[in-house]
């Protein structure tokens, strides 16, 4: 991330598909997302975490809180999907939904683990993800209609940055996040 000077600490699998990493500032760790020691050794220190995985995300989900909360650890950003609480309008495609769309239902079943906990979440569901530097996005809360179907990821960089900046930004929300 070029538009903070944050530290960040990156648990990723691969380290070498990180590329250049800026050695002042970021941290490459070898782990696994379901893995709550790994998940515990890359949270020394830190006052953050957000959760951007694909693959079994209730056991992801479940890991993190409990590795959190033996770190002491109060602030979580973690990102689902669009369609969880059947949000999305036809306009927009409604076969998006999680009634429509089986393949939902873990990000689901995130979102409700993550929302049964004290910690001070924001689940963040995007759209459809876009490679471009837009960051005119808009953000529906959950209960809100969707608001439309794409998002940079510029965009998403741009809402956790200010979300990991302010924590009563989005606090214990789940927040839709899609282009204007």
């Amino acid at each position: 991330m070029n538009h903070t000077n944050d530290n960040l600490t990156l648990m990723v699998r691969n380290t070498s598909r990180l590329g250049n990493i800026d050695q002042n500032r970021e941290t490459a760790i070898k782990g696994d997302a379901t893995k709550e020691s790994d998940i515990e050794n890359a949270l020394n220190n830190q006052d953050v975490v957000f959760v951007a995985v694909s693959g079994n995300l209730p056991t992801v989900a479940t890991a993190v809180i409990n590795a959190m909360e033996r770190k002491n650890i109060d602030r979580l950003l973690f990102i689902t999907s669009m369609g969880i609480y059947n949000e999305i309008t036809n306009s927009i495609g409604s076969n998006g939904n999680l009634e429509f769309n089986p393949i939902l239902s873990s990000y689901r079943k995130a979102a409700d683990i993550i929302e049964s906990t004290n910690l001070n979440y924001t689940i963040i569901r995007p759209g459809w993800f876009q490679n471009s530097s837009n960051v005119d996005y808009e953000i529906t809360k959950k209960g809100e209609t969707f608001g439309g179907h794409d998002v940079t990821l510029a965009g998403i960089a741009d809402l956790v940055v200010n979300l990991s900046h302010d924590k009563n930004l989005g606090s214990r929300d789940s927040l839709g996040i899609n282009n204007k």
